[in-house]
């Protein structure tokens, strides 16, 4: 399950799993799209191997529910709280115009 998901976290300069039901998962994929980032979604509730990426992201998180998880040129950034946080820093522009999310 890990090289599945090291695979699929590396499609898109910004990669995030979710649950289709769960707002925080809304609100950071909101956020990247406001901010102009194409990012690839995956809806673990809606995959066939989503429980076992589910099971694996939280074991990386160290928490349950692991979603949303997001990646960033392919690194596990974290969860709602830490994007939010970098967000609010103003480190996560800067970290997407280095993984090549954004050119602005």
């Amino acid at each position: 399950m890990a090289d599945m998901l090291a695979k699929l976290s590396t499609e898109k300069a910004v990669v995030i799993f979710t649950m289709s039901q769960c707002s925080m998962s809304h609100t950071v994929a909101s956020l990247f799209s406001d901010l102009g980032v194409c990012t690839a979604v995956h809806e673990l509730d809606k995959d066939p191997w989503g429980r076992d990426m589910e099971r694996e992201l939280a074991r990386r998180l160290g928490r349950s529910p692991p979603v949303p998880a997001v990646f960033i040129g392919g690194k596990l950034v974290g969860s709602t709280d830490r994007v939010m946080s970098l967000h609010l820093s103003g480190k996560l522009v800067p970290m997407l115009k280095g993984a090549g999310a954004m050119w602005l």
